[in-house]
């Protein structure tokens, strides 16, 4: 198996990179946007099929270094008895009903994410990520839901539906706390980072923490004793691995507004990522937030090939696949 990305979770010596793209399977790709012509995104998140398609198209369009199951954070919220919309326009919406919370067992009530991970994994060469939302960002979309112990509830189901991917075939989980950028300091230790370092403690496999604006809380972040931290753009990546402890990974982080420009751009950007970031260990090469709907294709499969070429080396070579020349031809990682 292809186990860049574990040994970089391990911040052990790679012969690269290892590169994969926050929300990898997406309107961008010409081939997901025909299956949404055909199918709701509440069929294809619900039906294991469907799911474990969308999952591997970046696997055989782009040959990244993970898998990321094809699914939504707010499913969770199925196993409290509430109902999730995915309208064609807008953001998903958790629907309130009637009566005091309840909890359902995820197997029971999450049974789906489960079975697309098992058809999955069999097909793939490369670790698979699962995921969740942080209890915080979940809560956040559950508006007029008055429960006291929301953040406690989710954050129970959300450690049972990490625990579910991973007895499926998960190799490594990511936990997205996308809002946690709305909280002060003081406000995010009261309602994110307890509930974090129990997910992260609970987990057998290596956890990946992200969070917008993570480049302004990364010693924070890094407290919770996470495997690696996803950082974004608002400082260089060689600044942020000096800032984090040299045990914990960082992820990242390229703007995806970047990746909108030219194919050229695209790959000088990551040429100079890849350049910065020559001496650090523990390094997984992505965006510093999801990729958007209107990237253009080429532009991705750039950004994943200019990361493939670069450990390769030899001028020619990289002249004939379109990469600058002048750009340093190996990744030599150096303790």
């Amino acid at each position: 198996m292809n186990d860049l990305l574990l040994k970089a979770l391990r911040c052990e010596e790679v012969p690269r990179p290892p590169v994969w793209i926050m929300r990898q399977a997406g309107r961008y790709m010409p081939e997901y946007r025909a299956l949404r012509q055909r199918h709701t995104l509440w069929e294809l998140f619900h039906d294991p099929d469907l799911a474990a398609e969308v999952t591997l198209l970046p696997i055989d369009l782009l040959g990244v270094d993970a898998a990321i199951l094809f699914s939504d954070i707010l499913v969770i919220t199925e196993a409290l008895g509430l109902r999730v919309d995915f309208p064609e326009t807008g953001g998903a919406k958790v629907v309130p009903e009637p009566g005091p919370l309840k909890i359902y067992d995820v197997k029971e009530k999450l049974h789906y994410v489960y079975e697309t991970i098992r058809l999955v994994k069999p097909r793939i060469d490369v670790p698979l990520i699962g995921f969740c939302g942080g209890p915080f960002t979940v809560a956040s979309y559950c508006a007029g839901i008055s429960d006291p112990t929301l953040l406690r509830k989710l954050t129970d189901l959300c450690i049972a539906h990490l625990k579910e991917q991973v007895a499926a075939g998960a190799d490594v989980v990511q936990v997205f706390d996308s809002w946690a950028n709305r909280l002060s300091d003081a406000d995010f230790k009261s309602y994110c980072q307890t509930y974090l370092k129990e997910i992260v403690d609970a987990m057998e496999v290596p956890v990946i923490l992200f969070c917008r604006d993570s480049s302004l809380r990364a010693e924070i972040l890094a407290e919770l004793c996470p495997a690696a931290i996803s950082c974004d753009w608002g400082a260089p990546m060689s600044e942020l691995r000096k800032r984090v402890p040299s045990s914990i990974a960082v992820q990242g982080n390229i703007d995806p507004e970047h990746m909108k420009g030219s194919k050229e751009a695209v790959i000088k950007e990551v040429d100079a990522l890849l350049t910065s970031m020559q001496a650090a260990r523990g390094f997984i090469v992505n965006l510093g937030h999801g990729v958007l709907p209107d990237t253009p294709f080429e532009n991705v499969r750039a950004f994943v090939e200019t990361v493939h070429h670069f450990a390769k080396g030899g001028i020619e070579q990289r002249i004939a696949s379109g990469l600058p020349p002048d750009a340093k031809p190996n990744f030599v990682p150096r303790s």
